[in-house]
């Protein structure tokens, strides 16, 4: 039976492996970033100057959705048990 301790440990979980692939990708984008801008402009068409302002934005949405849908339920479920 799902509990508040369940769905507590759930959101957990879901934050960390959400923040994990957000480290992933900040530290890919970073240290490969020649290689993801050629990669990237070559497959999607985009112009290589536009990229690292894309990579920015995507990064900080990717934030902004792992805040609202995994760690704000969790402190919330946290603060009611």
């Amino acid at each position: 039976m799902i509990d508040i301790e369940n769905i507590t440990a759930f959101f957990g979980w879901c934050t960390l492996i959400n923040m994990a692939f957000y480290i992933f990708f900040a530290l890919f984008i970073i240290g490969f970033e020649d290689f993801t801008i050629k990669f990237h402009s070559t497959v999607v068409g985009l112009n290589p100057t536009e990229l690292p302002t894309l990579y920015f934005k995507f990064l900080g949405n990717y934030k902004i959705i792992i805040i609202a849908f995994n760690l704000a339920p969790y402190i919330a479920l946290k603060l009611m048990s």
